[in-house]
């Protein structure tokens, strides 16, 4: 009967590679949990190399445990060192699921755009994804989507809302899209070989102004000035009040880089100038 039960005598001690495979982690994580004071450092052998003991197997076990659980690191060392009482871990443990399903609720209507519209466009926010998703397919251009993105990122999804307006107006005006692209061209044209105060400059930048005139006189021609104001009542609706995450204006002027040139540069001044000068005398 005796052969049943094999005489093995347990180490008093093991290795660290023998004490990730039974606590079902990893050496790197033994190692990091040792840095965060999450796991006191074991007193290395003659050879150097730590061991370790039944405590430190303990604790290995908790944490795995606690880890499935979704602890955090954080919350586990405070419970160990019974810094924080169990029921404010266990809060925080609640409110840390509570933002996870929220994210996961996020995904999953993200996924659900992109295959309701079928393009990167369902990636951006449903604001703004459900003002061009009725757009034929190839309506919306690459750069459309990329300048959204950055709208988007920048003002908010009202702002990237709101600047659908002249995408949608491009779509359904073969003559202005073809201004546009003829517009971006004559800009890429603007390389550092020109020079800022070339009179082309300035000529690029009235036809820039009155392609912008024309936009918004299309815009409120179709009502889609109309429905922007419907949007900022949607948004209200929305607001959870939450602390928005993207940066200023500003802020992302100074990140967001460009590489335009010296001429191009002025091409924008000069139309933001001109633009401002029409509303001011508009007023």
């Amino acid at each position: 009967m005796s052969a049943m039960y094999p005489s093995v005598t347990p180490p008093r001690e093991v290795k660290i590679g023998d004490a990730a495979a039974f606590a079902g982690t990893t050496p790197r994580a033994i190692r990091h949990y040792h840095q965060i004071g999450l796991l006191p450092e074991p007193e290395r052998g003659g050879d150097g190399r730590r061991r370790y003991g039944y405590d430190d197997m303990i604790r290995l076990l908790w944490i795995r445990k606690m880890s499935e659980a979704g602890i955090s690191l954080d919350d586990m060392r405070a419970a160990f060192d019974e810094a924080r009482d169990i029921e404010d871990v266990l809060g925080r443990l609640e409110e840390t699921l509570a933002a996870q399903e929220a994210d996961i609720k996020r995904q999953r209507a993200a996924v659900q755009r992109l295959r309701g519209v079928g393009s990167p466009l369902g990636l951006l926010s449903p604001l703004v994804t459900d003002r061009l998703s009725h757009l034929p397919s190839g309506a919306l251009r690459p750069s459309d989507l990329d300048t959204l993105l950055v709208t988007e990122r920048i003002f908010g999804p009202l702002g990237a809302a709101i600047q659908a307006s002249v995408f949608i107006t491009l779509a359904t005006h073969p003559d202005l899209r073809d201004e546009a692209d003829r517009l971006d061209a004559a800009d890429a044209a603007l390389d550092d070989t020109v020079d800022p105060h070339d009179p082309q400059v300035e000529e690029l930048a009235a036809q820039h102004c009155a392609h912008h005139k024309a936009l918004l006189q299309a815009i409120e021609a179709a009502g889609l000035d109309a429905a922007e104001e419907k949007l900022f009542e949607i948004d209200d609706a929305e607001a959870s009040g939450e602390e928005d995450a993207r940066m200023n204006a500003f802020e992302a002027v100074t990140k967001m880089p460009y590489g335009f040139s010296a001429a191009r540069t002025r091409c924008m001044e000069l139309t933001a100038q001109l633009l401002d000068g029409d509303l001011s005398a508009g007023s």
